[in-house]
């Protein structure tokens, strides 16, 4: 009999079975193995990335390790914000799953706390949270925020937008609904161009961008516009000076709101500031937040302002069983550490200028560069046959991404036209890394030329 207040553990409860049952790294299984029962047991239109799939079994900071123990630079990977496995971070995690995991019908301190650190990086009156497990309900929450407190349906959307994987979503991103597979937008969302200054329908022309958005919102009972802070599947855009000020002005004055998508490059990764959205010096009503925030723990949020989150509140309870776990708080307040302690912020802005630099360099040498864009450590690198005609070198993409990761250096590609090399490595990527991202770059662009 177990005294009263010790600790139970039931491991010896459960039958002895083998680890490989659990843990594909105590199984030696090859990769063709794995990738045929992958083909097997998964959706069939989850895709793999590169003509021989990487069995990846380790990371550690900016470098993920294959099944042989080689090493390789990853470049690309968002999710893991401050590193894979930080140590911060994993021993948060443990720490709290040891001690408790439940749902928020009951109070717990790291809810509020973590809630209270997340909004101090955020301006006012952004002080209400709401806690999800991924980018896509962070989206679709927003989505219902806006039609709940403007009693309004129609969207304004970029014509590359992603905003997730819900069917909610997919509908206000043509990026998805537009693409193979799509049904196209339905009537009720409303599509601009995405400002792209290099291959954009306005060129550099910031204000006849934004005019679109004006239009829209004074033809259509626009409950929300939907924009990232900087379009990362639309090729890693920056948008122009003032281009959010002047449109979400238009959609307040007809009476939508602004949602700021942060899933892609919030938490400090455009380096000069905390969110993307202070690059255009605006206020949006409504941030979601994904990908970055749990460093690779399934979490999300949304925060809003005051008399948003009041006309939601309107009899239908709002309850996410998984959303605002302590362990998830808890892993959130080690990634925020993490970014402050380690300054992070500062580090992205130092390294990614640096690194666009030397990419610059590079488009100096090699016509096939059309363009590099970017902040921080959200960087594109446009690949053209022609820079005249702009013609999108999407297969050459491929093929170099495939050169870069026999170099050991993992790449992979965005934009509307798959011909941007999109780099949004781990913060911790360090100006070594960025060196030999530049040096391997050049030797496979000398290589493909040749």
């Amino acid at each position: 009999m177990a005294l009263a207040g010790s600790v139970i553990y039931f491991g010896s409860c459960i039958p002895e079975i083998p680890m490989g049952r659990f843990s594909s790294t105590f199984v030696d299984r090859s990769p063709e193995n794995t990738r045929d029962l992958r083909q097997c047991l998964l959706g069939p239109s989850l895709s793999l990335s590169y003509r021989k799939p990487l069995k990846i079994v380790r990371g550690k900071g900016a470098y993920l390790f294959d099944h042989t123990g080689r090493r390789y630079l990853d470049c690309v990977n968002n999710v893991c914000h401050v590193g894979h496995c930080h140590p911060r971070v994993v021993e948060a995690a443990c720490r709290q799953m040891a001690a408790l995991n439940t749902n928020t019908r009951y109070l717990h301190d790291l809810r509020v706390e973590y809630a209270e650190r997340l909004c101090e990086t955020l301006p006012e009156p952004l002080r209400v949270c709401y806690f999800v497990n991924s980018g896509s309900e962070a989206n679709d929450l927003a989505l219902r925020l806006a039609r709940s407190y403007t009693a309004r349906r129609d969207v304004i959307v970029l014509d590359s937008a992603y905003h997730g994987n819900l069917s909610s979503l997919i509908e206000i991103s043509p990026y998805k609904c537009c693409g193979p597979g799509g049904q196209g937008v339905p009537p009720y969302v409303h599509v601009v161009s995405t400002p792209d200054s290099f291959r954009g329908a306005h060129a550099s022309d910031g204000p006849s961008y934004a005019t679109e958005v004006t239009e829209a919102a004074h033809a259509y009972p626009v409950a929300a516009f939907f924009c990232e802070s900087l379009p990362g599947c639309g090729g890693q855009i920056v948008l122009p000076e003032h281009y959010l000020r002047e449109a979400y002005r238009a959609v307040r004055e007809t009476g939508g709101v602004c949602v700021a998508d942060e899933v892609q490059v919030g938490f400090g990764r455009v380096g000069m500031r905390f969110w993307g959205f202070e690059l255009q010096e605006v206020v949006p009503d409504i941030v979601t937040m994904g990908k970055p925030i749990g460093n690779g723990h399934p979490m999300a949020a949304v925060v809003t302002k005051p008399e948003i989150a009041a006309a939601f509140d309107n009899g239908m309870e709002y309850f996410n069983t998984f959303g605002g776990n302590p362990v998830s708080c808890a892993v959130g307040l080690a990634v925020l550490d993490a970014i402050e302690e380690e300054g992070l912020q500062a580090h992205a802005h130092h390294v990614g200028s640096g690194l666009k630099k030397q990419l610059e360099t590079l488009k100096q040498h090699h016509p096939i560069i059309g363009d590099v864009r970017g902040m921080g450590l959200f960087l594109g690198i446009e690949l053209v046959r022609d820079r005249e005609t702009r013609d999108p070198a999407d297969a050459e993409a491929t093929e170099i991404i495939e050169r870069m990761k026999e170099h050991g250096v993992l790449l992979s590609k965005d934009g509307p036209w798959q011909n941007v090399l999109k780099v949004k490595p781990p913060m911790v990527f360090s100006e070594a890394d960025a060196e030999l991202l530049a040096a391997m770059l050049a030797e496979v662009l000398a290589e493909y030329a040749g």
